[in-house]
């Protein structure tokens, strides 16, 4: 017989030369998780300051908190890091918590009781932007650039978060087991969150608390990682899919453009072929390949009926019809006939 988990909450800390802030972050940790089913495992990231040795001593602190470090020899990144103490980690949930008290672990504690309550959540993100928390923010072109992030994130997810950029997060043991990071650096948030929608799981959020770092505090993020951020954001929606949704990421464009053919006069129809080349991104990104192939099959249905103009409204009817149809069956499916799913 298998034997019970006796962790219920794996905290997974990064460190990167820390030192100024560790000791505060334990006695925090020691204030709202001092609990004998939590794990705290901090994995030092190649640090070159005296995090190490400030890490070590407080093995010998006093605590309920199981504590485990892991010391990685060269600086690997964020990303990295948090893989390292999530293969370690054995809790039921999994929050991911940065040591630099940019974030108040009062916070990190009140999303823990969220998620431990409710077994309809499985992810809980905080937001450094929804109301309600103390905040203070240094630098306006770093949170005017993670606001647009956030909103290319959205746009290309279809969702509507707030915050994708935070670094407080928590996710049920199973959503773990779903996904696979592989980012080794700060675009771990865009890689967690990427895979957690496209695993059908849903993310909610919470207001937290910011107390923004300047870089001579300790700043990590630099202008460079924001410029990585749009690689990873591409990547993530366009090149980590199934081969079923890169097929239908090239053929839906296609047979839209085909349907904007049916629009307009001369300039006119280009336009409207690119208006809906681009609609045909959106199904590609969003639909696997047979439910983008019977959307097309509708499209097609529809351009054998009528004349002229006749036509081109029996087009558009029958591709909201399809995609009406299409949206039905996909929700039995994914409900049903889960091994179907790649495919619809």
């Amino acid at each position: 017989m298998p034997q019970e988990n006796k962790f219920n909450l794996s905290i997974i800390i990064p460190v990167f030369n820390e030192e100024n802030y560790i000791n505060r972050l334990f006695l925090d940790l020691k204030k709202y998780f001092n609990e004998k089913y939590i794990e705290v495992i901090i994995i030092n990231d190649g640090s070159n300051d005296d995090s190490i040795n400030i890490l070590e001593e407080l093995k010998k602190d006093s605590h309920e908190f199981n504590y485990d470090l892991i010391n990685l020899s060269k600086n690997y990144g964020k990303g990295y890091a948090v893989r390292q103490g999530a293969k370690k980690s054995k809790g039921n949930f999994i929050l991911l918590q940065d040591a630099d008290l940019e974030l108040d672990l009062k916070d990190s504690r009140e999303i823990y009781e969220i998620i431990s309550k409710d077994v309809n959540i499985d992810c809980v993100f905080g937001s450094r932007y929804l109301s309600g928390k103390i905040k203070k923010h240094n630098n306006f072109i770093n949170e005017l650039f993670g606001k647009f992030n956030t909103f290319i994130f959205n746009l290309l997810f279809g969702q509507s978060l707030s915050d994708i950029h935070c670094g407080l997060k928590i996710f049920k043991r199973n959503v773990y087991n779903k996904i696979n990071l592989s980012v080794n650096d700060f675009g771990l948030e865009i890689d967690l969150a990427s895979q957690i929608i496209k695993n059908n799981y849903f993310i909610y959020e919470v207001g937290v608390s910011y107390f923004s770092r300047t870089i001579k505090e300790g700043k990590k993020i630099t202008w460079i990682d924001g410029l990585k951020s749009y690689y990873y954001l591409f990547k993530a929606r366009f090149l980590d899919n199934t081969t079923s949704t890169l097929i239908s990421i090239i053929i839906s464009p296609l047979y839209m453009t085909y349907v904007g053919s049916y629009f307009g006069m001369g300039l006119g129809t280009i336009l409207f072929m690119i208006i809906f080349f681009l609609i045909g991104m959106i199904i590609g990104l969003h639909t696997k390949i047979l439910s983008s192939l019977s959307i097309f099959l509708f499209i097609y249905i529809g351009s054998l009926f009528g004349n002229g103009n006749g036509t081109s409204l029996s087009v558009l009817l029958f591709f909201i019809l399809g995609i009406y149809i299409i949206k039905k069956i996909r929700n039995i499916v994914n409900k049903d006939y889960p091994r179907l799913v790649n495919l619809f």
